[in-house]
């Protein structure tokens, strides 16, 4: 039973060690784990506003980055929309340039075929009258070949000229 009704001068000396106790933790312990509580507690709270800070400013570039991405889409896209008129543009150039350079060729190509077969027609004229003029040699040779006939010509040409 000693130990649930306890001596008066158990009582007065386990008072007496805490109230020594209290005192040495108070005067020399309590202010130095107080102060590290406290700084540990602002270090927190700065640590903490600090967070939200980065926190806000991560949004902040996360959205100036998103914005950013549509400018360089959108910049891209209009580039290559340039790119397609551009193409475009040079492939009906160079189709327009095609078919005029084969306009060209074709009309050179005809202006030859023409003076070609104008020189051909001269050719072939020239050799027509120089056959001809063989054959009525011939024919003249074999009608003049005799004084008779030469002066039966002579006489009907001289008839001719004077009915004319």
């Amino acid at each position: 039973m000693d130990l649930i009704t306890p001596d008066l001068g158990l009582i007065f000396w386990t008072g007496l060690i805490f109230l020594l106790l209290m005192f040495i933790l108070a005067k020399f312990i309590w202010k130095p784990i107080m102060a590290a509580v406290n700084t540990r507690e602002q270090n927190i709270e700065e640590a903490l506003e600090l967070a939200e800070k980065t926190k806000a400013e991560m949004k902040a570039l996360a959205a100036q980055n998103e914005n950013a991405l549509k400018e360089a889409r959108a910049e891209r896209d209009a580039m290559i929309k340039d790119a397609k008129e551009v193409a475009e543009k040079m492939k009906s150039d160079a189709v327009d340039n095609a078919k005029k350079e084969a306009e060209k060729v074709m009309n050179s190509a005809r202006e030859v075929i023409a003076s070609e077969k104008n020189a051909a027609i001269a050719e072939l004229k020239t050799q027509v009258a120089a056959i001809s003029i063989e054959i009525a040699e011939k024919v003249v040779k074999g009608e003049l070949s005799s004084d008779d006939k030469q002066k039966a010509l002579a006489s009907k040409l001289a008839e001719d000229i004077s009915l004319n």
